[in-house]
């Protein structure tokens, strides 16, 4: 047990020093190209933190775990919103940009939205067994590619950043940076999960307490250390990118993918309760930043209670 709580404490460690390096290098590396650090966050940061996400589904349905892909992927998507964008909120104000609030966000909500709808069949026909198909993965891939290509075409936009060009890390450093930090991320995340499943296993915590608390919030550590790094670091536009891009990735990548690949998810067991809460996160972001192109303080603490309710409902009931 002590080897193991060490190795929990280690992992946190890499964890926290991978984000610090993985946003002094993405930030770098968008101003040596100009491009925008809200596209960087949407892109680079955003997929590199979902990389423990996608690990976890590619194992799960390998082994015939379909229940903890869906369960990584919706409480990944509850925690990125509730916890890490309301405690960077706590930590300074978050500006969102126009175009953030104008597209990014409604993708979200969208992609939510037909998650739902998708693995809703009992609520439109009782006769029918709930399960997520291959043509249900192809779906969310397909909505996925379209937010690719948007960026693709934000690419072509020059950013209009201000940057010190006497200040500005080098390109290779800023590279080497990047590489290092999102291997610090992903194996200081793998070390917490890791450590953290066998403590609670062996405190006799039950597998799907494990699945709903443990992994889908372990793999989302990245996401959570990486944003609040960001925001103290100023970096608004990474923390907010990260979040939207990376639960954009979960829904075509970490569940649309490996199911597309690799079978159909059968019997699929969720409560209501669980889609209802992603759901409802989404479109609170998207009011509290359609509202005034900022979420404050107390907008941050509206979705950390939000986010305690939900998870004593989860542990209790």
């Amino acid at each position: 047990m002590l080897a193991y709580i060490i190795l929990l404490v280690v992992g946190f460690v890499i964890l926290i020093k991978g984000a610090d390096w993985f946003v002094d290098g993405a930030s770098a590396v968008a101003g040596n190209f100009k491009i925008s650090k809200m596209l960087i966050g949407l892109t680079i940061v955003a997929f590199g933190t979902s990389a423990p996400e996608f690990a976890v589904s590619i194992k799960s349905l390998l082994s015939g775990s379909g229940d903890i892909v869906l369960g990584n992927v919706v409480g990944s998507n509850i925690f990125n919103i509730l916890l890490i964008l309301g405690v960077s909120a706590c930590v300074h104000t978050l500006t969102v940009k126009n175009n953030t609030v104008k597209k990014e966000l409604p993708i979200t909500l969208l992609m939510s939205t037909l998650l739902f709808t998708l693995l809703s069949d009992n609520l439109f026909d009782s006769k029918i067994t709930n399960m997520f198909t291959r043509g249900d993965g192809f779906v969310l891939l397909l909505f996925f590619l379209v937010f690719v290509y948007y960026l693709i075409s934000l690419m072509r936009n020059k950013t209009e950043d201000e940057v010190d060009e006497e200040k500005l890390m080098k390109l290779p450093k800023a590279i080497l940076l990047t590489v290092l930090g999102i291997t610090g991320i992903v194996l200081g995340s793998n070390y917490v999960v890791d450590s953290a499943s066998y403590i609670a296993e062996m405190l006799g915590v039950s597998q799907r307490m494990i699945g709903l608390t443990i992994i889908a919030m372990g793999t989302s550590l990245p996401e959570l250390v990486t944003s609040v790094i960001a925001t103290k670091k100023g970096e608004y536009d990474i923390a907010i990118g990260n979040v939207v891009g990376s639960n954009i990735f979960n829904f075509g990548v970490v569940i649309g993918l490996p199911v597309l690949l690799f079978g159909s998810i059968p019997n699929i067991t969720y409560n209501l309760v669980d889609l209802m809460m992603m759901l409802a996160s989404a479109a609170l972001l998207f009011i509290f930043s359609y509202n005034d192109y900022k979420i404050k303080k107390n907008e941050g603490i509206i979705f950390i209670i939000m986010f305690v309710l939900y998870y004593s409902y989860v542990i209790f009931v």
